[in-house]
């Protein structure tokens, strides 16, 4: 067996194609077909991954996204759903979703997606991570944490994950086009806007009070992560 996911999709037809494709790649498969029994199902086992649709009779699927990462900061959640909106995505990413899908989509490619996060998610399990520090910034990327000072910083998945990238090339400057591409990849490709949407998002809860600024812009061109110990100058 590939993984236990759970799909929650009140679309009847949707989910019993979405259903034969995923047990057809070997998974374990549980459909909800209402908020409430995704709730219930989500947060009463463990799952490799879960589909969420956006739009639930009971609860939306934001409203349930939200709830599953009172407890589950985790799991990887990939949201299924027919608005193509800069505004939705940003919500839906922004309250801990891992990715977003767009109906109607191609079956091969939400494999392709869910086989990634599976991957991601499993060796971040296994200890297969890192300690990343900058200044008094640290990222731990086995428990998924940050901090600052010694502060506990909060962030959502899509946070954590640009922040990671940021430390990763730390003292660079990255285009909105390199960050997207490499960040969030897919099918976001022209929505540079989401890069500054979370740069902004991030200087909110990184930098915000303190005196060593570290996401700084490079006019034109993008953003990077100052780097105190390698001098003024980006590369």
């Amino acid at each position: 067996m590939n993984g236990k996911v759970l799909l929650v999709e009140d679309e009847r037809k949707i989910a019993r194609v979405l259903e034969l494709e995923l047990k057809h790649e070997g998974y374990e498969t549980t459909v909800a077909r209402t908020g409430p029994e995704g709730l219930e199902l989500a947060t009463g086992d463990r799952w490799d991954v879960i589909l969420l649709d956006i739009a639930l009779p009971g609860m939306s699927g934001l409203e349930l996204l939200e709830r599953i990462r009172r407890t589950d900061r985790t799991t990887p959640v990939i949201l299924l759903t027919a608005r193509d909106s800069i505004p939705d995505k940003v919500s839906g990413l922004d309250l801990g979703a891992n990715d977003y899908v767009t109906k109607p989509f191609a079956i091969e490619e939400l494999m392709a997606r869910i086989r990634g996060h599976i991957r991601f998610s499993r060796a971040q399990a296994d200890g297969d991570g890192e300690t990343l520090k900058v200044d008094d910034l640290t990222l731990d990327t086995r428990t998924r944490t940050a901090a600052r000072g010694g502060k506990t910083i909060e962030l959502t998945p899509r946070e954590f994950d640009l922040l990671h990238y940021f430390l990763k090339h730390a003292g660079t400057v990255l285009s909105r086009e390199q960050i997207l591409s490499d960040v969030w990849g897919y099918d976001f490709a022209g929505d540079t806007n989401l890069v500054d949407v979370y740069v902004r998002y991030l200087r909110q809860k990184i930098d915000e009070g303190t005196k060593m600024k570290l996401i700084q812009t490079s006019r034109g061109v993008g953003y990077y992560l100052r780097d105190p110990s390698a001098g003024e100058q980006p590369v």
